[in-house]
């Protein structure tokens, strides 16, 4: 457990606590602690699905800029892998992964939710990429994600201008999947979460790493990457469960172990 990132386990849903007063600054020691814990959730069993969460107050504001002015060109060279992957630990976490955003997700903080396979935002949240107002550009993720999500033209709106975009506009085009009142945010994103809690975890795997892998290819190879991965499931005792109890009770009742 780190000083400011937490992982709080409960009964299959493991939440990704940030917490560094007062508005979740991603400095640089921040950054490592996200790592550690998307790792740990990404390894442990009793894990099942991953909730992303700042608080009742704000998810990120971004990145902790008094750190970052005191950065040099060649500082930036050596710390800006290590920022990118930091956030790309949260992406590979091969579960279901909710972010829960409440109050401001901006710069690093919306590059962060972006991770997630899913957002819910409060209807009174804030979401943007303002580094062009710090004369600087996204740089863990935002120009790459935020373009595959919302398409090009949108993504270059949000990030020419590094404007503030409502949680109403971003449902409509795609930004955020469900807008719900700021005291319900986390519920909600617990609830989808917890829906996962006794799947098939490994057809959930496969499903995650066929979407994600198959965006960054041409269609013929996600095309084979989704059969490898269909393929690879019928080595497993969740799909035997799945189908036998089908056959027996009909859908939707069967009983998975996670193996």
């Amino acid at each position: 457990m780190g000083e400011f990132v937490r992982l709080e386990v409960e009964d299959g849903v493991a939440t990704l606590r940030l917490d560094r007063p007062k508005m979740n600054a991603l400095d640089v020691q921040m950054q490592e602690e996200i790592r550690a814990a998307a790792q740990e959730a990404a390894t442990r069993v009793d894990v099942r699905s991953v909730l992303l969460y700042g608080g009742e107050r704000v998810f990120a504001a971004g990145a902790d800029i008094k750190e970052m002015a005191a950065m040099s060109y060649t500082d930036m060279v050596d710390r800006s892998t290590a920022l990118q992957s930091s956030l790309t630990a949260v992406a590979r976490i091969p579960k279901p992964v909710v972010a829960a955003v409440t109050g401001y997700a901006l710069g690093g903080g919306l590059e962060l939710a972006l991770c997630a396979d899913v957002r819910v935002c409060a209807e009174d949240a804030k979401v943007g990429q303002p580094e062009i107002l710090l004369g600087i550009i996204p740089g863990a993720g935002g120009t790459q994600r935020l373009a595959r999500l919302v398409g090009p033209s949108r993504a270059k709106d949000i990030v020419f201008t590094g404007r503030f975009v409502g949680a109403a506009e971003a449902l409509s085009t795609g930004l955020v999947d469900k807008v719900v009142p700021a005291r319900e945010v986390y519920d909600v994103a617990r609830a989808w979460a917890a829906q996962f809690a006794a799947g098939p975890a490994y057809a959930l795997r496969a499903a995650k790493e066929a979407i994600d892998r198959g965006l960054e290819v041409d269609l013929e190879t996600g095309l084979e990457i989704e059969r490898q991965q269909f393929a690879a499931l019928f080595a497993t005792e969740d799909r035997s469960r799945g189908m036998a109890s089908f056959v027996e009770h009909g859908p939707g009742k069967a009983e998975f172990v996670g193996r």
